[in-house]
């Protein structure tokens, strides 16, 4: 479907078309209480390659206790559960931490709990988790750094953790265009980081990086407008801004004549340093 059908069945939601655009928590935990069922069943975020990866490296290397840092639907916490002894889902959405927790009793998994906080500011001990997953969320945290020492401060001394992002490009020209297409989709939208400014902040809030892992991954334009019911108004917006793009936009982000495109992302496997 084109983004254009798309955006005239939006049209008569005006609670799309006007929302509240403060960048506050009360304000992201607003955006997405309507949306939980959304990225619970979403394919991008249940289905991806990084889940088998995270699988992977905790049948490598057992770790007791997880935390599922800014958790979303909860899939991280769902697929590392029979893997460990205890999950802990966190997040500053109550509606979406009630999902996980009964998606986790519904499918037998008695070791998740879940706990209420934002990134920036955990409510856990220094030293408290053998691994801290955060998977497709860093995008949103108002103040990344702070957000990754938080993350080291709960790890262990001999902990490992898991980031999982879409990143930017280094190309200015395709990072705005790649912010713009991403705060139109989602208003809580604060920025992709470029890899350099990963490896850095990662460093400098006492993380060692493992490895990196590159990725793509395609967005079907329809399935990426109503998980986040995006306004009519910004669906336009979005088309317009793809059908204008130079021809290197186009390429770089293989934009479909449906809207359709390709994002990079990135899993970066660190151990406390």
């Amino acid at each position: 479907m084109h983004l254009a059908h798309i955006a005239e069945g939006n049209a008569d939601r005006p609670e799309l078309v006007h929302g509240d655009a403060r960048m506050t928590t009360p304000f992201v935990a607003r955006q997405y209480s309507p949306r939980v069922q959304d990225y619970l069943s979403s394919t991008v975020h249940r289905q991806c390659a990084d889940l088998d990866q995270i699988e992977v490296a905790l049948k490598q290397t057992p770790a007791a206790r997880l935390l599922d840092l800014s958790c979303g639907g909860g899939h991280p916490s769902h697929h590392a559960a029979p893997l460990v002894s205890e999950v802990v889902a966190c997040e500053l959405t109550a509606s979406i931490l009630d999902t996980v927790q009964a998606t986790a009793t519904a499918h037998g998994l008695t070791n998740v709990s879940v706990q209420q906080a934002p990134a920036e500011a955990l409510p856990f001990d220094d030293a408290s988790f053998d691994m801290v997953i955060a998977r497709h969320t860093t995008h949103h945290w108002r103040q990344c750094e702070v957000g990754l020492r938080e993350a080291r401060r709960v790890l262990k001394p001999d902990g490992r953790a898991i980031f999982i992002d879409m990143i930017a490009p280094n190309d200015a020209l395709l990072d705005i265009c790649l912010q713009t297409l991403e705060l139109l989709h989602d208003i809580s939208h604060v920025r992709n980081y470029i890899m350099a400014k990963w490896t850095a902040a990662l460093a400098a809030a006492g993380f060692a990086i493992d490895s990196l892992t590159p990725r793509k991954l395609l967005l079907h334009v329809d399935d990426w407008v109503a998980r986040t019911r995006t306004s009519a108004a910004h669906i336009h917006a979005i088309g317009s801004l793809q059908l204008a793009g130079s021809d290197e936009v186009r390429r770089h982000f293989a934009i479909a004549d449906d809207g359709s495109f390709t994002l990079d992302t990135l899993t970066l496997a660190a151990q406390a340093a």
